[in-house]
């Protein structure tokens, strides 16, 4: 591996759902991380405060200079900055379009003036189109059906190119379904998964586009962002995908986390979307070859730690005394995490920060005496997710 103190990295879309868990990643490695973003999608939030390590800039990837100055004692470019909506891109091509080819090839062209070792860059299993066989092998023939698809197809044409010619080492990653924390279901980029996990959260009925036995490999955030790290430190050039080789539908999809929230409603029908896929399964073998890399989130684990997230950030704060589903987890309104229920300290500021008003506080206060030290919140989603949903593993 190579010496962290001679690696700076630059993160483009650092700021958004797959960036800042990579963020999280390389800086848990140790190494020096920029983040450049423009944040139309992202958030600051996103990143950790007042890490020495970490430095932020706001900017566009499709201005050159921004870009150039970004990339000053940068040695290495994960490029994730994107316009990632297969619905925008069929309304405004021409947004779309400058934002991930004018975008993309402008951040290997700057990458190329300064010299850069290694090019990580988005490319997404959408260019694959409906494939004839699964699981989808990187030479599969690509058949893009909307121009988003289209665009990371060209990314790809692009980086051979500036590969061939100009011995830039790039390396794209097809992203399959990511999902995971930080992924705004109200935003139009949001996955599936979120925006089910939304509309159940608040017993309302979600949308199942087409007749929902479409399938998709889901591969949860952390995951990408080891793949990321290790595609970074690879010799590989080329494309590779990153799944777990692994199907559901997404009517199955719909029932596991309905279980798991013990919301059960109707889900509303609507007509299949021009560029939707109708199955997707990766074929893993260059992953494993080329990043030896092996996802560690089955399904099942992922969803209950994103189940866990969407509680914490979506509740005040609720007692088991509150009958029926996960609302019986406690969360910190204010900060978005867990609290220990045997530690008074713990539940006095979650009760603080999430309850303004002192007679709701005093009356929480005096329902917190049901909760259960004996009930976790693994041990509580063990038993709303049936073993038959725990597997495959990834």
């Amino acid at each position: 591996m190579p010496q962290k103190q001679n690696i700076h990295v630059l993160v483009t879309g650092g700021a958004g759902f797959i960036g800042s868990h990579s963020v999280d990643a390389l800086l848990e490695e140790g190494f020096d991380v920029r983040v450049l973003d423009n944040l139309t999608s992202g958030a600051i939030e996103n990143l950790p405060q007042h890490e020495p390590r970490l430095e932020f800039v706001e900017g566009d990837i499709t201005d050159g200079p921004t870009v150039y100055q970004a990339m000053q004692d940068i040695s290495h470019c994960l490029h994730l900055a994107a316009q990632v909506s297969v619905t925008r891109s069929i309304e405004d091509p021409k947004y779309s379009g400058t934002q991930n080819i004018i975008g993309c090839v402008n951040v290997f062209q700057q990458a190329r003036l300064r010299r850069l070792r290694k090019v990580v860059y988005a490319s997404s299993a959408a260019v694959y189109g409906n494939p004839s066989t699964l699981p989808v092998e990187e030479r599969t023939p690509l058949a893009p059906l909307s121009p988003y698809e289209l665009e990371k197809q060209v990314n790809e044409q692009y980086a051979a190119l500036f590969s061939a010619q100009f011995g830039l080492s790039l390396l794209g990653l097809r992203y399959f379904n990511v999902y995971g924390p930080r992924q705004d279901p109200k935003s139009p980029y949001a996955g599936v998964i979120s925006k089910f996990t939304d509309c159940l959260t608040r017993s309302e009925a979600p949308t199942v586009f087409g007749d929902g036995t479409q399938t998709r490999d889901f591969v949860y955030v952390k995951d990408v962002a080891r793949a990321n790290l290790a595609a970074l430190l690879s010799n590989h050039d080329g494309v590779c995908n990153v799944a777990t080789g692994t199907e559901v539908n997404l009517l199955e999809l719909l029932r596991i986390l309905s279980i798991a929230l013990d919301v059960h409603v109707d889900p509303k029908q609507a007509g299949a979307r021009i560029g939707d896929i109708l199955e997707s399964r990766a074929d893993v073998t260059r992953q494993l070859d080329w990043l030896d890399f092996v996802p560690q989130w089955a399904l099942a684990d992922g969803l209950r730690a994103y189940i866990v997230e969407a509680l914490e950030c979506g509740l005040p704060a609720v007692s088991t005394a509150c009958v029926g589903g996960p609302r019986e987890i406690l969360a910190d309104g204010k900060f978005g995490r867990l609290v220990p229920v045997n530690d008074p300290v713990a539940l006095a500021k979650a009760m603080e920060n999430a309850l303004s008003v002192p007679a709701d506080r005093e009356a929480l206060k005096a329902r917190a005496q049901f909760f259960s030290i004996d009930r976790s919140v693994d041990q509580y989603l063990k038993v709303l997710l049936p073993d038959d949903l725990n597997g495959p593993s990834a």
